[in-house]
């Protein structure tokens, strides 16, 4: 294991945060960790088209503190990111350890839950979008596909614990846990963007570069029979592969012309989480040009058509359309890019808002020529279990202790 530490402090100071202090960033998988303290200053917000410019304009000015900015960046390409540069930094190479089961275990919060959208106006704005869809067949560039998404507000008894939830999700190592400060609202607590993510947006190092999306997913059982039914179901699926697929070409169409190598060698596989079942492809490729930084290769990707659609223009269009809530900060990517242009963004999903007592909860679903809207809703449902779990309870808010007793 290698830790890499920058840091505005003395190198005997870096390696510890302030006692009871919280990271302001953290993003850990089973191989590596970085996690920063503390706010040294922050990138002008902007859109993603100037995100690049931006952050090589930062470091220019900054010459003191960490060579890294973290941060997040919004769903809607139009919208301004948040990104700071904090007072330490550590990055942690190699096995990193989880904590024990136990202390992961969260006090069940009480919480009242409002769906938003309710799963009946969902499922309406899934039929919505699937005659849209068909309605454009005819088109010259028809829409092919939606992400439509629905979330989960909570009000709690007392503040969420963001730490503790963030030990809980790390439980699964097939994940990759994150927690960011979000920009803050005038009066409250900051909040901040908590999740779970699968699905790596890109990752850069000298001229390696690496994405792994994700599309096409399947509710996990308990029941071994069950969940094998399930996985298998979803390989053999051709609604899902053709929807899998079209994620994939729209990665290799958007690297392409960066890269002078670009292949998936492991083609498409079964992706499992602790709650579901995904298609993935890891794609890998060496850049024509070692010094062209992730920053620019985030904003051509993002957002990918796993989680907006195609044509992506449009298909952000209809989300707009038929969503009816402002997505903020969920489905855009989560991550971190230091001086010289390396670094990793993760698409954040199996994410949650949270400032003190308020949280709010998100999950998606493709939506495409052939999907069902009680099966889609079905999914998102799915996709909500791991934060819900996590929080220990259910979609209704009820402990889960409770109800198992």
């Amino acid at each position: 294991m290698r830790i890499l530490s920058s840091s505005s402090q003395s190198a005997g100071e870096q390696r510890q945060p302030a006692s009871g202090a919280e990271p302001t960033f953290r993003l850990r998988d089973a191989e590596r960790a970085v996690v920063a303290q503390g706010v040294r200053a922050e990138v002008e917000p902007g859109a993603i088209d100037s995100f690049a410019e931006r952050v090589c304009t930062f470091f220019a000015a900054h010459a003191d503190g960490p060579r890294v900015i973290v941060g997040a960046l919004p769903f809607d390409r139009s919208q301004a990111d948040y990104l700071f540069q904090p007072e330490t930094l550590v990055r942690v190479e190699g096995q990193v350890e989880t904590l024990p089961a136990a202390a992961a275990v969260l006090e069940a919060p009480r919480c009242v839950i409002r769906p938003e959208p309710a799963p009946s106006a969902y499922r309406d704005a899934v039929a919505a979008c699937l005659e849209l869809i068909k309605r454009s067949a005819a088109d010259v560039e028809p829409l092919t596909k939606v992400v439509l998404s629905r979330s989960l507000s909570l009000s709690s008894s007392h503040a969420f614990d963001a730490a503790g939830l963030l030990r809980a999700l790390g439980q699964d190592r097939s994940v990759t846990v994150f927690s960011t400060l979000l920009p803050g609202e005038r009066s409250g607590p900051q909040p901040l963007l908590v999740g779970a993510t699968p699905e790596l947006l890109v990752s850069k190092r000298g001229a390696n570069v690496i994405s792994h999306p994700l599309a096409g997913s399947a509710r996990r059982y308990s029941d071994a029979a069950a969940d094998r039914r399930s996985a298998a179901a979803l390989e053999s699926s051709e609604k899902d592969r053709r929807e899998h697929q079209a994620v994939v070409d729209a990665v290799f169409d958007a690297l392409s012309p960066y890269c002078r190598e670009l292949a998936a060698p492991k083609g498409t596989t079964l992706r499992p989480t602790a709650s579901m079942w995904h298609l993935g492809t890891r794609i890998v490729g060496t850049l024509k040009d070692s010094e062209t930084p992730v920053t620019e290769l985030a904003a051509v990707l993002h957002p990918t058509p796993a989680v907006c659609g195609l044509p992506r223009r449009r298909a952000a269009e209809v989300i707009g359309e038929l969503e009816g809530y402002d997505r903020g900060f969920y489905a855009g990517a989560v991550g971190w890019t230091d001086e010289q242009g390396d670094g990793e963004w993760y698409v954040s999903i199996r994410s949650a808002r949270i400032a003190g007592a308020q949280a709010t909860l998100y999950a998606g679903a493709g939506i495409v020529a052939g999907s069902d809207p009680v099966a889609e809703t079905d999914e998102t449902s799915a996709k909500f279990v791991a934060l819900l779990s996590a929080l220990g309870i259910d979609e209704q808010g009820r402990p889960l202790r409770e109800r198992a007793a």
